[in-house]
């Protein structure tokens, strides 16, 4: 079992800061941002690999394979602060070797006759020409951005859950999906048949990358927002994500996705603003001209009656 070791500040070690290619310096000095953290883990042995691809029955690409032997994993987060209150946002994650299992059926469902992710496999209930186009489109415009290249002839053949695929999770995503390693031809799993898919809540399948080292690149130039992985699907990222990328723009992202619908609603915000110090400087009120002291104007006040002399003490003199 995995110890996990306690955070570190993403810039205090060199090697940190070449493994987050820089992004935690972006995220310091971004308005609003605190306690960038990594939690740092060792280097994975070799002899841990090689007992991986004995149990699954497949070989670890290369560029997985070095990115173990760097770091037995990934996490990364950071938060923002908010009227005093410091919310967690942004989470970069991808599992250690022990974590790195094969997405099957829980163990609650280990009963005789009981459902699992095979039996939802129907080729009839593929995904229309207009989904596989939309997000065909969608994947081109990010690895143009990222990669420099797009292998626009790459068929979208979508993973299986039953043994025509062989699939491992990376990263659970927080709850909102999984992003998986997928040998497309099952077992024996070969190195230059995997893929980098995303699943989401509703167990559809999304192509993300054809390489382990670009969906590496994706998880850090988005900064780990929530939700990030939706920007790759046809129905795009929730209306609240879509005010987190407007405010913390993910690094070359197409800012004209946010806004792509005519009736969503973005919040214009400027981080500048939404996190400034509400400490207002007291600013001494000017008096006004000092009024004289003279009374009132108008006419005075009533003089008291005067008494009629007396003609001498005592009771009234009678008539």
């Amino acid at each position: 079992m995995e110890e996990t070791p306690p955070p570190v500040q993403a810039g205090s070690k060199p090697h940190l800061e070449k493994l987050t290619l820089g992004v935690t310096r972006i995220l310091e000095s971004s308005p609003g941002v605190t306690e960038v953290s990594i939690i740092e883990k060792l280097p994975a042995e070799r002899h841990m690999i090689s007992s991986w691809e004995q149990k699954n029955n497949c070989v670890m690409p290369e560029d997985v394979r070095n990115f173990y032997l760097m770091t037995n994993g990934f996490h990364m987060t950071w938060s923002v602060k908010l009227d005093d209150h410091i919310i967690p946002l942004g989470s970069m994650v991808i599992n250690g070797i022990s974590k790195l299992t094969q997405l099957i059926q829980s163990s609650v469902y280990s009963l005789p006759n009981a459902p699992t992710l095979a039996d939802l496999e129907d080729d009839t209930q593929e995904a229309s020409g207009s989904e596989i186009e939309a997000e065909e489109k969608t994947k081109e415009n990010f690895m143009k951005e990222i990669t420099g290249s797009c292998n626009e002839d790459h068929q979208l053949e979508k993973p299986h859950f039953d043994c025509r695929s062989a699939i491992f999770e990376l990263d659970s995503c927080n709850g909102n999906g999984k992003v998986c390693l997928v040998y497309k031809n099952g077992k024996p799993g070969l190195a230059h048949d995997t893929e980098i898919w995303f699943l989401d809540r509703a167990l559809y399948w999304h192509f993300l990358t054809d390489t382990f080292t670009a969906y590496y690149r994706l998880l850090i130039t988005h900064l780990g927002l929530p939700q990030w992985q939706y920007a790759f699907t046809s129905y795009g990222i929730s209306p609240q994500a879509k005010q987190w990328f407007s405010m913390y723009k993910p690094i070359t992202y197409n800012t004209s996705l946010l806004t792509e619908e005519p009736d969503t609603f973005v919040n214009k915000l400027d981080p500048s603003k939404v996190f400034k110090s509400k400490n207002k400087i007291l600013v001494p009120k000017k008096k006004g001209p000092v009024q004289p002291t003279s009374g009132p104007k108008g006419p005075g006040p009533l003089a008291p009656p005067t008494s009629k002399p007396s003609t001498g003490s005592g009771n009234p003199v009678r008539k």
